[in-house]
């Protein structure tokens, strides 16, 4: 198994993990359907990263890094303004949500960068 999809398979994991802890905590209808959207976005948003990595390569890592974290960045902020606006979601499940799914996922990144 390739090193993208031992990640996508531990960010699944991760994430589906840490939803049902958030879900624990968000119990209204509203609150589940924005821990579930943030939960979508951020294997989309780590996708994402992921491959913006690879595609600049070990050379320029710091670059690389700086540009993820761009795009989560981006997509946190997006989303926080988007996800009540159009898709009714509760600004705090949704925004708490893709924060604390990013941050996760972000931090086993390295062990499969380095594998």
């Amino acid at each position: 198994m390739s090193r993208g999809a031992r990640f996508a398979v531990t960010s699944l994991v991760l994430v589906g993990l840490v939803g049902m802890l958030l879900r624990l905590a968000y119990t209204s209808e509203a609150g589940q359907r924005a821990v579930l959207a943030a939960a979508v976005v951020a294997l989309v948003v780590q996708g994402m990263a992921w491959g913006i990595i690879r595609w600049m390569g070990p050379q320029q890592v710091m670059a690389a890094w700086g540009a993820a974290a761009l795009v989560r960045a981006v997509a946190l902020v997006g989303f926080a303004i988007a996800g009540p606006r159009l898709g009714g979601l509760p600004l705090e499940p949704a925004a708490i949500s893709l924060a604390v799914f990013l941050f996760v996922t972000t931090l086993v990144e390295p062990l499969f960068l380095k594998s």
